[in-house]
């Protein structure tokens, strides 16, 4: 039966379909992504995770013990800040992309209607990404012996719920601490700081000098056999809940409905305020009067270009937040990398210089990008009297240059105490650099900022390829660091060869830009 038009239903199908439209943009679109998504994945998730979790709990049960509790209740609160990362960044684009909020009160919908469905979409967007990953894993473990562990959807879709409603009220609290123009940056980079929170805080003893071992699980495993350890009260609940208890169920219905409604109450006509403010950010208002003096030139147009493009991340960081995420994992890798090289462990001292340079080419390739496909006045660069290849190489440095400003100190830093081990780094992530930014010059698809910024990610074949390329590198840095020469000689004579095989000359760029257009 088709819900009827105007109803809750219907609002809700609305929303989901943009909301799966807009995953699709950012994924790349097309057939592949969808074929993906609902079909490939749950698959691989299926055959690889459920079946044999399902063969090998078969017969067994989970103890409601102190040591599981606490694992639950941690792995409950890990989706919960995943989520509140995901539903904080929603509310943030609810307020700042769709601008469609005044349209709809405007309506003969009733406005508590239309928020209410608004803000239950958030919740459904993030409970769908990990439904997707859960759902396949769950369920031959349920058809073989354990039903009662489907209650963990349900149990999904409360964090959700939960997140979703968190996440509202610190987008609206941002709104009015620091007001709308700075709430789009603020909101971003809090989302990014949030979702990296659970893995900042796993490695805070690794981090800050506690052992190599000391990671959260094993601190959990040892709290949980202390024998000064109390179980508080309602420890087990989020345990028992994921079992399938009825009455632990029922709580966390009951907890996350009264946050989400909680949510809706309070925001409610503020939220629609809080919108049009959203959309008169930089209309209104006076400009700020520029200061008199005299204008300087860039010396060449490569100097120009640079200036321009570095200018340009500085002034948009909401477009680059999501690369801040990855910024935040190389910083507990560089505090572990040079732990592991003061104390003269050098086993674990490849696979962290392994583990730089893919984050260098992620986040390099993310900048690159922004710098190359990001363009708003193409046929004005187009018709420059500069060589286009001249604006592109200031371009690639863009990209790389505030890595590279990153990543310089930690170098140093470990040359003193492994310098083979720098040595290897330095090239790895420099080669690992160069490939993303040249895969993205080479396969760009050039568009508007306000377009990117809702894309957020290229093509998927370009990111599939800087994956494969980057991990081949991976490999020769991890081999070179183990003074394994020789083998190294392998990857990274492949990763040369898939470079040259996805190489594309300016002409052959010049003619895929004419026909996309």
């Amino acid at each position: 039966m088709i819900a009827a038009p105007g109803s809750t239903l219907w609002l809700l199908r609305y929303e989901l379909l943009l909301a799966w439209r807009r995953m699709m943009q950012r994924r790349g679109g097309g057939r592949f992504a969808r074929i993906w998504l609902t079909i490939a994945l749950p698959l691989i998730l299926l055959c690889s995770a459920g079946l044999p979790l399902g063969f090998v709990l078969r017969g067994k049960q989970v103890p409601i013990v102190p040591v599981t509790s606490l694992v639950a209740a941690a792995a409950l609160v890990m989706l919960f800040t995943l989520m509140l990362s995901q539903t904080l960044g929603a509310a943030v684009d609810a307020l700042y992309e769709r601008g469609d909020l005044d349209l709809l009160f405007s309506s003969p919908l009733a406005p508590r209607k239309a928020l209410t469905v608004r803000f239950l979409s958030v919740a459904v967007g993030a409970f769908g990404i990990f439904g997707m990953i859960l759902t396949p894993i769950l369920l031959p473990i349920a058809f073989m012996g354990h039903p009662s562990w489907l209650a963990a959807i349900p149990v999904l879709f409360c964090v959700a719920l939960a997140a979703s409603g968190v996440g509202l009220l610190l987008a609206a609290a941002l709104f009015r601490l620091i007001g709308p123009r700075r709430t789009r940056t603020a909101g971003q980079v809090l989302a990014a700081l949030i979702g990296a929170a659970f893995f900042l805080v796993a490695q805070a003893r690794n981090i800050l000098g506690g052992s190599q071992t000391a990671t959260l699980a094993a601190t959990v495993v040892k709290l949980s056999h202390d024998p000064r350890f109390h179980e508080p009260p309602g420890l087990s609940w989020p345990l028992r809940a994921l079992l399938g208890e009825p009455l632990p169920l029922l709580a966390a219905f009951g907890v996350s409905g009264a946050i989400f409604l909680t949510a809706n109450q309070l925001l409610g006509a503020r939220f629609a305020a809080d919108a049009a403010a959203a959309a008169g950010v930089g209309t209104a208002g006076r400009a700020r009067p520029r200061r008199a003096g005299p204008v300087r030139f860039a010396a060449t147009a490569f100097t120009a270009t640079l200036v321009k493009e570095l200018r340009l991340i500085a002034r948009d960081p909401a477009l680059i937040a999501q690369v801040m995420l990855r910024v935040l994992y190389m910083i507990p890798l560089s505090f572990v990398l040079l732990r592991q090289a003061q104390h003269g462990q050098g086993v674990f001292l490849p696979g962290s210089a392994a583990a730089l340079s893919m984050l260098a080419s992620q986040v390099a390739g993310s900048l690159a990008w922004i710098t190359i496909s990001a363009e708003d006045a193409p046929d004005l660069l187009s018709c420059a009297p500069t060589p286009i290849r001249t604006l592109r190489r200031a371009k690639i440095a863009a990209a790389i240059l505030p890595v590279a400003v990153m990543l310089a100190p930690l170098l140093l830093a470990l040359a003193v105490f492994a310098p083979l081990t720098a040595l290897a780094a330095t090239l790895g992530c420099a080669a690992s650099m160069t490939m993303a930014a040249l895969m993205n010059l080479w396969w760009q698809r050039p568009g508007k900022r306000s377009e990117m910024r809702r894309q957020r990610a290229s093509a998927w074949y370009v990111t599939l390829a800087e994956l494969v390329l980057g991990l081949l590198i991976a490999a020769a840095t991890a081999l070179v660091a183990g003074r394994v020469f020789g083998w190294a000689l392998i990857p990274a004579a492949l990763a040369l060869v898939g470079v040259l095989m996805l190489r594309r000359t300016d002409a052959q760029i010049a003619q895929a830009l004419r026909a996309a257009s």
